[in-house]
Protein backbone atom coordinates (compact mmCIF):
# COMPACT_ATOMS: atom_id res chain seq x y z
CA UNK A 1 0.00 0.00 0.00
CA UNK A 2 1.28 3.69 -0.71
CA UNK A 3 1.43 5.78 2.26
CA UNK A 4 0.16 9.66 0.96
CA UNK A 5 3.30 11.17 0.77
CA UNK A 6 3.97 15.04 2.01
CA UNK A 7 2.84 18.40 1.41
CA UNK A 8 0.68 20.98 1.60
CA UNK A 9 -1.95 23.08 -0.07
CA UNK A 10 -1.48 26.47 -0.05
CA UNK A 11 -4.04 29.08 -0.41
CA UNK A 12 -4.81 28.77 -3.95
CA UNK A 13 -6.18 24.96 -3.22
CA UNK A 14 -8.08 25.81 -0.38
CA UNK A 15 -10.23 27.52 -2.17
CA UNK A 16 -10.31 24.52 -4.61
CA UNK A 17 -10.73 21.92 -2.48
CA UNK A 18 -13.24 23.52 -0.36
CA UNK A 19 -15.07 24.29 -3.67
CA UNK A 20 -14.91 20.52 -3.97
CA UNK A 21 -15.48 18.85 -0.39
CA UNK A 22 -17.25 21.41 1.02
CA UNK A 23 -21.74 20.80 1.27
CA UNK A 24 -24.46 22.72 2.52
CA UNK A 25 -25.11 21.90 5.93
CA UNK A 26 -28.03 19.79 5.42
CA UNK A 27 -26.28 17.48 3.41
CA UNK A 28 -23.77 16.55 6.16
CA UNK A 29 -25.68 13.86 8.20
CA UNK A 30 -26.48 12.24 4.63
CA UNK A 31 -25.50 8.80 4.72
CA UNK A 32 -22.51 7.08 3.93
CA UNK A 33 -22.36 6.09 -0.05
CA UNK A 34 -22.47 2.05 -0.55
CA UNK A 35 -20.91 2.40 -3.58
CA UNK A 36 -17.98 4.28 -2.39
CA UNK A 37 -18.04 2.06 0.56
CA UNK A 38 -17.41 -1.12 -1.99
CA UNK A 39 -14.92 0.62 -4.12
CA UNK A 40 -12.76 1.65 -0.94
CA UNK A 41 -12.58 -2.06 0.23
CA UNK A 42 -11.93 -3.47 -2.97
CA UNK A 43 -9.04 -0.77 -3.37
CA UNK A 44 -7.21 -1.86 -0.16
CA UNK A 45 -7.66 -5.25 -0.91
CA UNK A 46 -5.57 -4.55 -4.27
CA UNK A 47 -3.30 -2.75 -2.32
CA UNK A 48 -2.61 -5.54 0.22
CA UNK A 49 -2.22 -8.22 -2.42
CA UNK A 50 0.14 -5.93 -3.93
CA UNK A 51 2.33 -4.93 -0.91
CA UNK A 52 1.97 -7.41 1.53
CA UNK A 53 4.57 -6.11 4.07
CA UNK A 54 2.23 -3.44 4.23
CA UNK A 55 -0.60 -5.11 5.35
CA UNK A 56 1.05 -6.99 7.95
CA UNK A 57 2.37 -3.23 9.30
CA UNK A 58 -1.27 -1.98 8.87
CA UNK A 59 -2.08 -4.68 11.14
CA UNK A 60 -3.94 -7.00 8.47
CA UNK A 61 -2.63 -10.03 8.76
CA UNK A 62 -4.58 -12.48 5.61
CA UNK A 63 -1.07 -12.05 3.94
CA UNK A 64 1.68 -12.84 6.10
CA UNK A 65 2.87 -15.55 4.23
CA UNK A 66 3.87 -13.45 1.39
CA UNK A 67 6.25 -11.15 0.28
CA UNK A 68 6.31 -8.23 -2.52
CA UNK A 69 6.60 -9.63 -6.11
CA UNK A 70 8.91 -6.48 -7.87
CA UNK A 71 8.95 -7.90 -11.57
CA UNK A 72 8.52 -5.45 -14.02
CA UNK A 73 5.52 -7.24 -14.61
CA UNK A 74 4.04 -6.73 -11.65
CA UNK A 75 4.49 -2.80 -11.34
CA UNK A 76 2.72 -2.77 -15.17
CA UNK A 77 0.05 -4.51 -13.51
CA UNK A 78 -0.46 -2.50 -10.63
CA UNK A 79 -0.48 0.42 -12.93
CA UNK A 80 -3.35 -0.92 -15.00
CA UNK A 81 -5.27 -1.74 -11.49
CA UNK A 82 -4.94 1.54 -10.60
CA UNK A 83 -5.97 2.61 -13.51
CA UNK A 84 -9.31 1.00 -13.02
CA UNK A 85 -10.18 2.28 -9.96
CA UNK A 86 -9.62 5.87 -10.92
CA UNK A 87 -12.66 5.29 -13.62
CA UNK A 88 -14.39 3.71 -10.92
CA UNK A 89 -14.46 6.43 -8.92
CA UNK A 90 -14.61 9.11 -11.58
CA UNK A 91 -18.13 6.76 -12.04
CA UNK A 92 -19.67 7.34 -8.94
CA UNK A 93 -21.86 10.62 -8.32
CA UNK A 94 -20.01 12.58 -5.56
CA UNK A 95 -23.69 14.27 -4.91
CA UNK A 96 -24.61 10.97 -3.24
CA UNK A 97 -21.74 11.65 -0.92
CA UNK A 98 -21.64 11.99 2.63
CA UNK A 99 -19.41 14.85 4.11
CA UNK A 100 -16.74 12.15 5.48
CA UNK A 101 -16.97 10.68 1.58
CA UNK A 102 -16.02 13.49 -0.30
CA UNK A 103 -13.05 13.52 2.44
CA UNK A 104 -12.34 9.35 1.85
CA UNK A 105 -12.82 10.02 -2.24
CA UNK A 106 -9.94 12.99 -2.47
CA UNK A 107 -7.67 10.85 -0.52
CA UNK A 108 -7.95 7.73 -2.70
CA UNK A 109 -8.01 9.51 -5.93
CA UNK A 110 -4.79 11.12 -4.70
CA UNK A 111 -3.30 8.36 -3.91
CA UNK A 112 -4.23 6.25 -7.23
CA UNK A 113 -2.55 9.23 -8.77
CA UNK A 114 0.63 9.54 -6.79
CA UNK A 115 1.21 6.01 -7.34
CA UNK A 116 0.78 6.02 -10.78
CA UNK A 117 3.41 9.24 -11.11
CA UNK A 118 5.76 6.92 -9.10
CA UNK A 119 5.46 3.98 -11.34
CA UNK A 120 4.72 5.72 -14.91
CA UNK A 121 6.87 8.70 -14.54
CA UNK A 122 9.25 8.50 -11.90
CA UNK A 123 9.76 5.20 -12.09
CA UNK A 124 11.26 4.89 -8.47
CA UNK A 125 10.97 0.90 -8.56
CA UNK A 126 14.03 1.23 -10.67
CA UNK A 127 15.96 2.58 -7.21
CA UNK A 128 18.01 -0.54 -5.65
CA UNK A 129 17.05 0.95 -2.33
CA UNK A 130 13.83 -0.61 -2.55
CA UNK A 131 15.66 -4.35 -3.00
CA UNK A 132 18.15 -3.89 -0.68
CA UNK A 133 15.51 -3.10 2.22
CA UNK A 134 12.38 -4.86 1.09
CA UNK A 135 13.37 -8.33 2.58
CA UNK A 136 14.46 -6.85 5.73
CA UNK A 137 11.48 -4.83 6.48
CA UNK A 138 9.33 -8.31 5.36
CA UNK A 139 10.83 -9.94 7.71
CA UNK A 140 11.28 -7.77 10.58
CA UNK A 141 7.41 -6.94 10.39
CA UNK A 142 6.68 -10.40 11.50
CA UNK A 143 8.95 -10.88 14.41
CA UNK A 144 8.97 -7.39 15.98
CA UNK A 145 5.06 -7.69 17.28
CA UNK A 146 3.90 -10.57 19.01
CA UNK A 147 0.62 -10.16 16.93
CA UNK A 148 0.14 -13.94 16.62
CA UNK A 149 1.84 -17.07 18.78
CA UNK A 150 5.47 -17.57 17.54
CA UNK A 151 5.41 -20.71 16.02
CA UNK A 152 2.79 -19.19 13.44
CA UNK A 153 4.66 -16.09 12.76
CA UNK A 154 7.75 -18.36 12.00
CA UNK A 155 5.66 -20.46 9.62
CA UNK A 156 5.03 -16.77 7.77
CA UNK A 157 8.71 -16.00 7.83
CA UNK A 158 9.91 -19.42 6.12
CA UNK A 159 7.60 -18.28 3.21
CA UNK A 160 8.65 -15.11 3.16
CA UNK A 161 12.44 -16.12 3.11
CA UNK A 162 11.91 -18.68 0.42
CA UNK A 163 10.65 -15.27 -1.75
CA UNK A 164 13.80 -13.49 -0.97
CA UNK A 165 15.53 -14.73 -3.86
CA UNK A 166 13.00 -13.79 -6.32
CA UNK A 167 13.45 -10.03 -4.94
CA UNK A 168 16.95 -9.85 -5.63
CA UNK A 169 16.49 -11.38 -9.11
CA UNK A 170 13.90 -8.95 -9.99
CA UNK A 171 16.37 -6.63 -9.15
CA UNK A 172 19.31 -7.71 -11.49
CA UNK A 173 16.88 -7.47 -14.14
CA UNK A 174 15.20 -4.40 -13.39
CA UNK A 175 18.11 -2.32 -12.57
CA UNK A 176 20.10 -0.48 -15.23
CA UNK A 177 21.61 2.86 -14.78
CA UNK A 178 20.42 4.29 -11.58
CA UNK A 179 22.05 7.56 -9.48
CA UNK A 180 25.57 6.65 -7.53
CA UNK A 181 23.42 7.66 -4.37
CA UNK A 182 20.92 5.34 -4.61
CA UNK A 183 23.22 2.58 -5.42
CA UNK A 184 25.60 3.57 -2.52
CA UNK A 185 22.84 3.70 -0.07
CA UNK A 186 21.51 0.33 -1.07
CA UNK A 187 24.99 -1.43 -0.52
CA UNK A 188 24.66 0.00 2.99
CA UNK A 189 21.32 -1.08 3.57
CA UNK A 190 22.19 -4.68 1.90
CA UNK A 191 25.73 -4.73 3.81
CA UNK A 192 23.69 -5.42 7.40
CA UNK A 193 20.62 -7.46 6.45
CA UNK A 194 22.57 -10.99 6.03
CA UNK A 195 24.00 -10.21 9.57
CA UNK A 196 20.29 -9.61 10.90
CA UNK A 197 19.11 -12.67 8.99
CA UNK A 198 21.86 -15.06 10.35
CA UNK A 199 21.98 -13.79 14.13
CA UNK A 200 18.76 -11.42 14.84
CA UNK A 201 16.71 -13.30 12.79
CA UNK A 202 17.70 -16.83 13.53
CA UNK A 203 18.09 -16.50 17.07
CA UNK A 204 14.27 -15.74 17.14
CA UNK A 205 13.60 -18.68 14.82
CA UNK A 206 15.57 -21.27 17.18
CA UNK A 207 13.14 -19.92 20.24
CA UNK A 208 10.27 -19.76 18.32
CA UNK A 209 9.86 -23.06 16.70
CA UNK A 210 9.49 -24.58 20.55
CA UNK A 211 10.27 -28.13 19.63
CA UNK A 212 8.57 -28.32 16.25
CA UNK A 213 11.78 -29.76 14.32
CA UNK A 214 10.63 -29.80 10.81
CA UNK A 215 9.40 -25.97 11.25
CA UNK A 216 12.95 -25.04 12.38
CA UNK A 217 13.95 -27.64 9.58
CA UNK A 218 11.99 -25.40 7.12
CA UNK A 219 13.05 -21.83 8.32
CA UNK A 220 16.55 -22.96 8.26
CA UNK A 221 17.19 -23.85 4.92
CA UNK A 222 14.79 -20.86 3.82
CA UNK A 223 17.05 -18.73 5.82
CA UNK A 224 20.54 -20.05 4.49
CA UNK A 225 19.30 -19.54 1.20
CA UNK A 226 17.98 -15.98 2.19
CA UNK A 227 21.45 -15.10 3.40
CA UNK A 228 23.28 -16.60 0.35
CA UNK A 229 21.51 -14.34 -1.92
CA UNK A 230 21.64 -11.50 0.17
CA UNK A 231 25.13 -11.67 0.09
CA UNK A 232 25.35 -12.22 -3.01
CA UNK A 233 23.28 -9.49 -4.31
CA UNK A 234 25.47 -7.16 -2.20
CA UNK A 235 28.10 -8.09 -4.35
CA UNK A 236 26.33 -7.51 -7.55
CA UNK A 237 25.54 -4.08 -6.21
CA UNK A 238 29.21 -3.29 -5.57
CA UNK A 239 30.65 -5.05 -8.23
CA UNK A 240 28.02 -5.00 -11.07
CA UNK A 241 26.09 -2.22 -10.10
CA UNK A 242 27.34 1.13 -8.89
CA UNK A 243 29.91 0.92 -11.64
CA UNK A 244 27.59 1.65 -14.22
CA UNK A 245 25.44 3.60 -11.86
CA UNK A 246 25.74 7.24 -13.58
CA UNK A 247 21.83 7.89 -13.95
CA UNK A 248 20.46 11.19 -12.79
CA UNK A 249 18.12 11.25 -9.52
CA UNK A 250 16.79 14.42 -10.87
CA UNK A 251 13.03 14.24 -11.37
CA UNK A 252 12.58 17.46 -13.19
CA UNK A 253 10.14 20.57 -12.72
CA UNK A 254 6.74 18.59 -13.93
CA UNK A 255 6.87 16.05 -12.01
CA UNK A 256 7.63 17.40 -8.74
CA UNK A 257 4.63 19.62 -9.45
CA UNK A 258 2.41 16.72 -9.83
CA UNK A 259 3.72 14.98 -6.93
CA UNK A 260 3.06 18.07 -4.82
CA UNK A 261 -0.02 18.38 -6.02
CA UNK A 262 -0.95 14.66 -5.31
CA UNK A 263 1.34 14.13 -2.28
CA UNK A 264 0.22 17.03 -0.71
CA UNK A 265 -2.24 19.17 -2.41
CA UNK A 266 0.24 21.53 -3.27
CA UNK A 267 -0.50 23.74 -6.74
CA UNK A 268 1.26 26.56 -5.82
CA UNK A 269 3.37 27.51 -8.77
CA UNK A 270 7.27 26.21 -7.74
CA UNK A 271 9.09 29.69 -7.44
CA UNK A 272 6.28 30.76 -4.95
CA UNK A 273 6.44 27.54 -3.05
CA UNK A 274 11.03 28.27 -2.86
CA UNK A 275 10.23 31.71 -1.96
CA UNK A 276 8.18 30.53 0.89
CA UNK A 277 10.74 28.52 2.36
CA UNK A 278 13.80 30.26 1.61
CA UNK A 279 11.84 32.92 3.72
CA UNK A 280 11.76 30.58 6.53
CA UNK A 281 14.78 29.82 6.61
CA UNK A 282 16.55 33.19 6.72
CA UNK A 283 13.93 34.54 9.52
CA UNK A 284 15.03 30.76 11.58
CA UNK A 285 18.79 31.66 10.31
CA UNK A 286 18.70 34.82 11.71
CA UNK A 287 16.42 34.08 15.34
CA UNK A 288 19.68 31.23 15.85
CA UNK A 289 22.02 33.52 15.43
CA UNK A 290 20.85 35.60 18.21
CA UNK A 291 19.98 32.98 20.35
CA UNK A 292 23.92 31.88 20.02
CA UNK A 293 24.65 35.15 20.91
CA UNK A 294 22.83 35.44 24.21
CA UNK A 295 24.81 32.21 25.43
CA UNK A 296 28.15 33.37 24.44
CA UNK A 297 28.45 36.79 22.27
CA UNK A 298 32.21 36.24 22.21
CA UNK A 299 31.73 33.36 20.07
CA UNK A 300 30.71 32.69 16.73
CA UNK A 301 26.95 30.41 16.04
CA UNK A 302 29.10 27.55 14.78
CA UNK A 303 31.56 27.74 18.06
CA UNK A 304 28.35 27.48 20.27
CA UNK A 305 26.83 24.61 18.63
CA UNK A 306 30.60 23.04 18.34
CA UNK A 307 30.57 23.13 22.27
CA UNK A 308 26.92 21.30 22.70
CA UNK A 309 28.04 18.76 20.39
CA UNK A 310 30.47 17.67 22.11
CA UNK A 311 29.06 16.75 24.68
CA UNK A 312 26.98 13.66 23.41
CA UNK A 313 27.10 10.02 24.49
CA UNK A 314 29.68 7.18 23.14
CA UNK A 315 28.74 5.11 20.12
CA UNK A 316 27.71 2.03 23.16
CA UNK A 317 25.64 4.24 25.25
CA UNK A 318 24.29 6.04 22.46
CA UNK A 319 20.55 4.13 22.44
CA UNK A 320 20.91 3.93 26.60
CA UNK A 321 21.02 7.81 26.48
CA UNK A 322 18.03 8.22 24.43
CA UNK A 323 16.30 5.56 26.21
CA UNK A 324 16.70 7.79 29.70
CA UNK A 325 15.68 10.83 28.20
CA UNK A 326 12.39 9.95 26.72
CA UNK A 327 10.07 10.12 29.69
CA UNK A 328 10.85 13.83 30.08
CA UNK A 329 8.87 15.09 27.25
CA UNK A 330 6.34 12.75 28.16
CA UNK A 331 5.92 14.52 31.58
CA UNK A 332 5.95 17.75 30.35
CA UNK A 333 3.25 17.26 27.84
CA UNK A 334 1.17 15.34 30.96
CA UNK A 335 1.80 18.08 33.51
CA UNK A 336 1.19 21.30 31.17
CA UNK A 337 -2.03 20.14 29.44
CA UNK A 338 -0.55 20.07 25.73
CA UNK A 339 -2.20 17.21 24.53
CA UNK A 340 -4.24 14.18 25.41
CA UNK A 341 -2.17 10.65 25.21
CA UNK A 342 -4.77 7.88 24.76
CA UNK A 343 -1.87 4.83 26.25
CA UNK A 344 0.65 5.04 29.34
CA UNK A 345 2.87 2.40 27.70
CA UNK A 346 5.68 4.06 26.22
CA UNK A 347 7.49 3.31 22.88
CA UNK A 348 10.54 1.11 22.92
CA UNK A 349 13.96 2.69 22.21
CA UNK A 350 16.31 0.48 20.22
CA UNK A 351 18.45 0.42 17.54
CA UNK A 352 17.54 1.15 13.62
CA UNK A 353 17.28 -2.05 11.75
CA UNK A 354 20.28 -2.60 9.54
CA UNK A 355 18.12 -2.85 6.51
CA UNK A 356 16.13 0.42 7.18
CA UNK A 357 19.61 2.35 7.50
CA UNK A 358 19.16 4.90 4.48
CA UNK A 359 20.61 8.10 5.87
CA UNK A 360 17.94 8.95 8.50
CA UNK A 361 19.41 9.20 12.12
CA UNK A 362 15.79 8.30 14.36
CA UNK A 363 12.48 7.47 13.57
CA UNK A 364 9.13 5.62 14.94
CA UNK A 365 7.88 2.57 13.84
CA UNK A 366 4.06 1.70 15.72
CA UNK A 367 1.38 -0.63 15.70
CA UNK A 368 -0.78 -0.47 12.36
CA UNK A 369 -4.67 1.09 13.23
CA UNK A 370 -5.85 -2.75 12.43
CA UNK A 371 -3.30 -4.13 15.10
CA UNK A 372 -5.48 -5.61 17.59
CA UNK A 373 -3.01 -8.04 19.50
CA UNK A 374 0.59 -6.68 19.50
CA UNK A 375 1.02 -3.31 20.96
CA UNK A 376 5.11 -2.56 20.59
CA UNK A 377 6.05 0.62 18.78
CA UNK A 378 9.94 0.97 18.28
CA UNK A 379 11.54 4.75 18.64
CA UNK A 380 14.63 3.37 16.40
CA UNK A 381 18.17 5.26 16.63
CA UNK A 382 20.42 5.01 13.84
CA UNK A 383 23.75 3.67 15.58
CA UNK A 384 27.17 4.66 13.88
CA UNK A 385 28.56 2.15 11.29
CA UNK A 386 31.61 0.06 11.96
CA UNK A 387 33.26 0.85 8.28
CA UNK A 388 32.68 4.34 9.50
CA UNK A 389 36.18 6.75 9.96
CA UNK A 390 36.73 7.99 13.22
CA UNK A 391 35.70 11.34 12.06
CA UNK A 392 32.38 10.23 10.57
CA UNK A 393 31.40 8.95 13.74
CA UNK A 394 32.27 11.42 16.05
CA UNK A 395 29.99 13.56 14.08
CA UNK A 396 27.38 11.49 13.62
CA UNK A 397 27.13 11.22 17.46
CA UNK A 398 27.22 14.85 18.09
CA UNK A 399 23.81 15.56 16.83
CA UNK A 400 22.77 13.31 19.70
CA UNK A 401 24.02 15.68 22.49
CA UNK A 402 20.93 16.40 25.19
CA UNK A 403 19.21 19.44 23.89
CA UNK A 404 19.05 18.11 20.54
CA UNK A 405 17.97 14.56 21.61
CA UNK A 406 15.32 16.35 23.88
CA UNK A 407 13.99 17.94 20.39
CA UNK A 408 13.97 14.09 18.74
CA UNK A 409 12.13 12.82 21.65
CA UNK A 410 9.23 15.45 21.31
CA UNK A 411 9.76 14.93 17.37
CA UNK A 412 9.48 11.26 17.27
CA UNK A 413 7.42 10.49 20.78
CA UNK A 414 5.86 12.96 22.67
CA UNK A 415 3.77 15.19 21.24
CA UNK A 416 5.12 13.55 17.83
CA UNK A 417 4.54 10.91 16.03
CA UNK A 418 4.13 8.38 19.07
CA UNK A 419 1.24 10.73 19.98
CA UNK A 420 -0.07 10.64 16.49
CA UNK A 421 -0.41 7.27 15.87
CA UNK A 422 -1.98 6.15 19.09
CA UNK A 423 -5.38 7.97 17.64
CA UNK A 424 -4.91 6.14 14.72
CA UNK A 425 -7.27 3.27 15.22
CA UNK A 426 -9.81 5.89 16.57
CA UNK A 427 -9.89 7.55 13.00
CA UNK A 428 -13.23 7.94 11.70
CA UNK A 429 -13.09 5.78 8.45
CA UNK A 430 -10.89 2.81 6.83
CA UNK A 431 -9.35 5.36 4.63
CA UNK A 432 -8.51 7.81 6.83
CA UNK A 433 -6.57 4.83 9.27
CA UNK A 434 -4.29 4.14 5.65
CA UNK A 435 -3.52 6.90 4.46
CA UNK A 436 -1.81 10.32 5.20
CA UNK A 437 0.14 12.92 4.26
CA UNK A 438 3.60 14.30 4.86
CA UNK A 439 2.62 17.85 5.82
CA UNK A 440 0.12 16.77 8.68
CA UNK A 441 2.32 13.80 10.26
CA UNK A 442 5.73 15.61 10.04
CA UNK A 443 4.70 18.47 9.98
CA UNK A 444 2.39 18.01 13.47
CA UNK A 445 5.92 16.02 14.73
CA UNK A 446 8.09 19.20 13.36
CA UNK A 447 5.19 22.00 14.69
CA UNK A 448 5.54 19.92 18.15
CA UNK A 449 9.42 21.26 18.79
CA UNK A 450 8.67 24.45 18.24
CA UNK A 451 5.67 24.54 20.21
CA UNK A 452 7.20 22.32 23.18
CA UNK A 453 9.53 25.26 23.55
CA UNK A 454 7.39 27.90 23.34
CA UNK A 455 5.61 26.22 25.91
CA UNK A 456 8.52 26.35 28.46
CA UNK A 457 9.39 23.20 28.01
CA UNK A 458 13.63 23.12 29.22
CA UNK A 459 13.03 25.59 31.15
CA UNK A 460 14.96 28.87 31.11
CA UNK A 461 18.11 27.03 29.09
CA UNK A 462 18.23 29.25 25.63
CA UNK A 463 20.24 26.09 24.39
CA UNK A 464 17.09 24.17 24.11
CA UNK A 465 15.90 26.58 21.91
CA UNK A 466 18.81 26.44 19.88
CA UNK A 467 18.90 23.44 19.26
CA UNK A 468 14.95 23.33 18.41
CA UNK A 469 16.28 26.38 15.81
CA UNK A 470 18.87 23.95 14.39
CA UNK A 471 16.57 21.01 13.96
CA UNK A 472 14.08 24.31 12.01
CA UNK A 473 17.02 25.14 10.01
CA UNK A 474 17.88 21.30 9.24
CA UNK A 475 14.27 21.36 7.82
CA UNK A 476 14.01 24.42 6.23
CA UNK A 477 17.01 23.58 4.57
CA UNK A 478 15.59 20.35 3.21
CA UNK A 479 12.83 22.19 1.97
CA UNK A 480 14.86 24.45 -0.33
CA UNK A 481 16.83 22.23 -1.42
CA UNK A 482 14.56 19.71 -2.42
CA UNK A 483 13.70 22.11 -5.28
CA UNK A 484 16.97 23.07 -6.58
CA UNK A 485 18.13 19.31 -6.35
CA UNK A 486 15.24 18.10 -8.37
CA UNK A 487 14.48 21.32 -10.82
CA UNK A 488 17.56 23.56 -11.23
CA UNK A 489 20.32 20.88 -11.52
CA UNK A 490 21.96 21.27 -7.93
CA UNK A 491 24.81 18.37 -7.19
CA UNK A 492 24.17 16.27 -3.69
CA UNK A 493 27.57 18.06 -3.38
CA UNK A 494 25.72 21.74 -3.60
CA UNK A 495 23.21 20.64 -1.27
CA UNK A 496 25.51 19.72 1.60
CA UNK A 497 27.14 22.61 1.30
CA UNK A 498 23.98 24.52 1.91
CA UNK A 499 23.12 22.10 5.11
CA UNK A 500 26.82 23.09 6.52
CA UNK A 501 26.99 26.51 5.67
CA UNK A 502 23.14 27.58 6.48
CA UNK A 503 21.70 24.08 8.95
CA UNK A 504 25.18 23.88 10.66
CA UNK A 505 25.48 20.82 9.96
CA UNK A 506 28.81 18.86 10.34
CA UNK A 507 29.75 17.67 7.19
CA UNK A 508 29.01 13.79 7.08
CA UNK A 509 25.62 14.29 8.48
CA UNK A 510 25.24 17.72 5.55
CA UNK A 511 26.05 14.79 3.10
CA UNK A 512 23.86 12.17 4.30
CA UNK A 513 21.13 14.89 4.56
CA UNK A 514 21.23 16.10 0.87
CA UNK A 515 21.60 12.31 -0.16
CA UNK A 516 18.45 12.05 1.63
CA UNK A 517 16.58 14.93 -0.80
CA UNK A 518 17.91 13.01 -4.20
CA UNK A 519 15.55 9.92 -3.33
CA UNK A 520 12.93 11.88 -1.49
CA UNK A 521 12.34 14.94 -3.73
CA UNK A 522 9.40 16.54 -1.32
CA UNK A 523 11.04 16.63 2.14
CA UNK A 524 9.37 20.10 2.39
CA UNK A 525 6.48 18.91 4.26
CA UNK A 526 8.48 19.28 7.78
CA UNK A 527 8.15 22.99 7.33
CA UNK A 528 5.25 23.76 5.37
CA UNK A 529 3.17 21.07 7.36
CA UNK A 530 4.38 23.45 10.67
CA UNK A 531 3.65 26.47 9.40
CA UNK A 532 0.25 25.75 8.48
CA UNK A 533 -0.74 23.68 11.48
CA UNK A 534 0.92 27.02 12.89
CA UNK A 535 -1.47 29.18 11.09
CA UNK A 536 -4.73 26.53 11.25
CA UNK A 537 -4.09 26.99 15.18
CA UNK A 538 -4.45 30.50 15.48
CA UNK A 539 -7.48 30.83 13.57
CA UNK A 540 -9.26 27.44 15.63
CA UNK A 541 -8.41 28.56 19.06
CA UNK A 542 -10.03 32.45 18.27
CA UNK A 543 -12.83 31.21 16.10
CA UNK A 544 -13.99 28.69 18.69
CA UNK A 545 -12.18 30.07 22.15
CA UNK A 546 -10.82 26.94 22.62
CA UNK A 547 -7.72 26.15 24.33
CA UNK A 548 -4.10 24.75 22.85
CA UNK A 549 -5.07 21.24 24.51
CA UNK A 550 -8.65 21.17 22.94
CA UNK A 551 -7.13 22.13 19.18
CA UNK A 552 -4.51 19.97 19.38
CA UNK A 553 -6.42 16.73 20.87
CA UNK A 554 -9.23 17.72 18.08
CA UNK A 555 -6.39 18.19 15.66
CA UNK A 556 -4.60 14.70 16.14
CA UNK A 557 -7.87 13.05 15.71
CA UNK A 558 -8.69 13.13 11.98
CA UNK A 559 -5.97 11.19 10.75
CA UNK A 560 -3.28 12.24 8.83
CA UNK A 561 -5.43 14.02 5.51
CA UNK A 562 -4.02 17.06 4.25
CA UNK A 563 -4.25 20.37 6.49
CA UNK A 564 -6.76 21.89 4.09
CA UNK A 565 -9.21 19.00 4.64
CA UNK A 566 -8.35 18.65 7.91
CA UNK A 567 -9.83 22.66 8.46
CA UNK A 568 -12.98 21.56 6.23
CA UNK A 569 -13.73 18.95 9.34
CA UNK A 570 -12.62 21.02 12.30
CA UNK A 571 -14.73 23.93 11.09
CA UNK A 572 -17.52 21.77 9.82
CA UNK A 573 -20.38 23.45 11.40
CA UNK A 574 -19.30 26.69 10.35
CA UNK A 575 -18.79 25.95 6.42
Amino acid sequence: MHRLVPILLLACLGAACAERAAEPAAEADRPASPELARLVDEYFDAAFEYAPTRATEAGIHDYDGRIEDLSAAAFEARAERLHHFLESLEALDPATFSFDDRIDAQMIENDIRSQLLDIEVIETWKNPMLYAGMPGYAIGSLIKRDFAPASERLASVASRLEGVPAVYEAARLNLANPPKEFTDLAIRMSGGSAGYFEGTVAEWAREAAGSDRALLERFTAANEKAVSATRSFHRWLQDDLLPRSNGRFAIGAEAFARKLAWDEMIEAPLDLVLARGEARLARDYDALVEVARKIDPDSSPREVLARLESEHPSAEELVPAVRRTVDLARRFVEERGIATIPSPVPPRVEETPPYARAGGFASMDTPGPFETNATEAYYYVTPVEEEWSPEHKEEHLSLFNPWVVAMINVHEAYPGHYLQFLYAPRFPTKTRKLLYCGTNVEGWAHYSEQMMVDEGFGGDDPRYRLAQLQEALLRDVRYVAGIRLHTQGWTVEQAAKLFEEKAFQQPANAYEEARRGAYNPTYLYYTLGKLDILDLRDEYMKRKGASLREFHDAFVAQGGLPIPLIRQILFREES
